[in-house]
């Protein structure tokens, strides 16, 4: 085929922060090979990471996201006051609409599918039409984490559920190769990253300041966006932790059944699931990767 016009698809994976990794694989394939993105499928992370692309705001939303401490991540984080999950994810979502703009994924320049989960009827949906920002917002709706989603009659929540790494809906491409990523790799000897410091927090607080700050240490507890371990588990924590080992199970077998062209797997204890603030190691990471694994088609 004439040089320059390979195409290829992306099957972009879950996996919270990690998937941030996944802008580090898209920056490598566009200063390392001839190949065109022509068709991408994600989950959860993979699903925001694949919209944002095929709109053309990487750019954008990598130089947003790479400024992000641990104290806008958390004042990201909106409470639902909801039995059916801890936040709404509005407030992210108004983020990235006042960012990236409203549009269809019909009228997106690349085919895009969002993989989202009809937990009514336990099955997955591909969301190929229709607002963008709705797709994503239903595909990263993580259970217990995030409200689900109505959309179309159905109750949708994270596409990483039942269908962790989104290779089947790239099948019907006609593309020329297939990369599949998945955030659910083998444990690696974890990179020392300093702790930063508290930002922003005065050293004579009065009770109420106080009062707060212990709050925001417990939610960051919660979250993940403490380095220490305690060893203690608590209903989040089983709960995210069975989401996750399940998700990995799925995705073995899925990328087993499907054997894309490349697999990339990013190492499962990369990072935590909402530690954002860490954005440009994960993002570097995943250039790191892309570099071992996607070797043979540099130009």
């Amino acid at each position: 085929m004439t040089k320059g016009k390979r195409e290829l698809s992306l099957a972009l994976g879950s996996g919270g922060a990690r998937g941030l990794a996944q802008i580090g694989i898209i920056r490598w394939l566009e200063r390392n090979s001839d190949y065109r993105i022509r068709s991408i499928a994600g989950s959860s992370m993979g699903a925001l990471i694949g919209g944002i692309y095929a709109a053309g705001k990487l750019d954008l939303y990598e130089e947003w996201v790479t400024q992000l401490s641990k104290y806008d991540v958390i004042r990201l984080l909106d409470f639902a006051f909801s039995r059916s999950g801890l936040f709404s994810g509005d407030r992210i979502m108004h983020k990235l609409e006042d960012m990236l703009g409203d549009i269809d994924i019909e009228d997106l320049p690349i085919t895009f599918t969002a993989v989202a989960s009809d937990i009514e009827i336990g099955r997955e949906v591909w969301l190929i039409r229709g607002s963008l920002f709705d797709a994503i917002r239903a595909s990263i709706a993580i259970p217990t984490v995030f409200t689900p989603v109505k959309l179309d009659g159905r109750l949708l929540v994270d596409g990483g559920l039942l269908n962790p790494v989104p290779v089947a809906p790239t099948l019907r491409d006609s593309t020329d190769m297939t990369i599949a990523v998945s955030l659910s790799g083998r444990s690696e000897e974890p990179v020392a990253v300093t702790k930063p410091a508290a930002e922003g927090q005065p050293v004579n607080q009065n009770s109420y300041q106080q009062a707060i700050s212990r709050f925001v240490e417990g939610l960051q507890d919660k979250l993940g966006l403490n380095n220490e371990a305690t060893g203690e588990y608590d209903v989040f924590d089983i709960v995210s932790r069975s989401i996750e080992s399940m998700q990995n199970s799925i995705a073995r077998f899925r990328i087993a059944a499907y054997n894309p062209d490349h697999l990339i797997e990013i190492p499962v204890n990369a990072c935590g699931m909402f530690e954002f603030y860490r954005a440009r190691e994960m993002i570097d990471l995943g250039y790191e990767y892309a570099d071992k694994v996607l070797a043979d088609i540099k130009n």
